[in-house]
C-alpha cells in the first residue's frame, strides 16, 4: 500500500527585515521620484515562502505624502514631492511587512523597520537683503525696502554714509551654509561717485557729487561660491546743498490780535482793522532767495 502524506506549510513564521533600524541623509535638493531607499535594503525575508505586502506610514504628523513605496509587493522607497528644510529637517517613518494583505481575515504575521530620514540643507536660495519683510506663509521669499540717504553737493565725505533704514547687509538664507556675500554697484552711477565694499556692504564716495540731480543705485549681493545666486537692492542718494546756517525768524516777538466769537479756522490780525492777517516768517541765508 503506497501512503502519500501532504504536510501542508503552516503561517508559523514572521517576515524579517535585514534591518530594524536605517538611517538616512537626503539633501534638500533632491528630485522628485528619487530613490530614497533601495528595494535590496527593505525586502523582508519569510520563511514560510508567503508573498510580502508592505505598507509605509509617518510618524510625525503633517509630513505625509513627502515619501512612498514603489507598490504594495515592492517596499523600495522614493521621494513623492519636493523638501523644503525650513518645513522639517528630519522625519521618521515605519515600513511593515505582513504575510497577508491588509485588511485580510486570515492569520497574520507582521514586522517592521523604522526609518530616520534627516534633511540636509541645499543651496537653494539667493541672498536676503536686511531688514526685509517676508510675502508668503512659508517664510522663503523676504522682500528688502529700499535704502535712503543724502550726500552734500560739492563736499565729499570719507566716512561710509548712513542710510535708513540701515547699513547695506546681506545674507544667506541657507542659514546652514552660510555662504560669503560680496557686494558690487551694478547700475545707477554713471558718473563714478560712489563705491561699496565687497566684503562689508559699506557705500563710500569716490568724488564729489557736482550735479543736484538724485541717485539710484543698484547694489548686488551675491554668493562668492556661485555669482548665479544674487539679489538687488536699490539705494536712494539724495544730493542737498549743504546747510551752514541755522533758520532764524525775522522778529524776536509777534503780537496778533483776535476778536471774541469768531470761529475755528478764523485769522489772526495784526491790529483792529482786520486787513492785515498776522505772518510769522523766518530766513536762511542758506537760501537767500527762499
Amino acid at each position: 500500500l503506497e501512503i502519500i502524506v501532504t504536510i501542508l506549510n503552516l503561517n508559523d513564521n514572521r517576515p524579517v527585515f535585514k534591518q530594524t533600524n536605517l538611517t538616512k541623509v537626503v539633501p534638500e535638493d533632491t528630485k522628485v521620484n528619487a530613490t530614497i531607499v533601495a528595494r535590496e535594503d527593505l525586502s523582508a525575508s519569510d520563511a514560510d515562502l508567503d508573498t510580502i505586502f508592505y505598507e509605509l506610514t509617518t510618524i510625525e504628523p503633517g509630513r505625509d505624502g513627502y515619501f512612498a513605496i514603489k507598490g504594495v509587493n515592492n517596499p523600495e522607497i522614493y521621494l513623492q514631492k519636493a523638501l523644503e528644510y525650513e518645513k522639517f529637517n528630519l522625519t521618521t517613518l515605519v515600513l511593515y511587512a505582513r504575510d497577508r494583505p491588509v485588511g485580510s481575515t486570515d492569520t497574520t504575521n507582521t514586522a517592521s523597520t523604522t526609518i530616520n530620514i534627516f534633511i540636509e540643507q541645499a543651496d537653494t536660495r539667493s541672498p536676503w537683503f536686511l531688514p526685509c519683510a517676508f510675502i508668503n506663509r512659508d517664510n522663503t521669499t523676504c522682500i528688502s525696502s529700499l535704502y535712503a540717504g543724502r550726500v552734500n553737493m560739492s563736499e565729499m565725505s570719507t566716512e561710509p554714509l548712513i542710510l535708513e533704514p540701515g547699513p547695506i547687509y546681506a545674507i544667506d538664507p541657507d542659514y546652514t551654509l552660510n555662504e560669503k556675500i560680496m557686494y558690487s554697484i551694478v547700475g545707477g552711477d554713471t558718473d563714478g561717485v560712489f563705491s561699496v565694499n565687497k566684503d562689508t556692504g559699506n557705500l563710500t564716495m569716490n568724488k564729489v557729487a557736482t550735479s543736484p540731480d538724485s541717485y539710484l543705485l543698484q547694489v548686488m549681493a551675491a554668493q562668492v561660491n556661485n555669482m548665479k545666486k544674487y539679489s538687488i537692492a536699490y539705494v536712494a542718494i539724495e544730493v542737498i546743498n549743504k546747510s551752514e546756517h541755522a533758520p532764524y525768524f525775522e522778529s524776536r516777538i509777534y503780537n496778533g490780535m483776535v476778536f471774541v466769537g469768531q470761529t475755528m479756522g478764523s485769522f489772526v490780525f495784526q491790529d483792529s482793522s482786520r486787513s492785515r492777517p498776522l505772518r510769522i516768517t523766518a530766513t536762511d541765508d542758506d537760501f537767500p532767495d527762499v
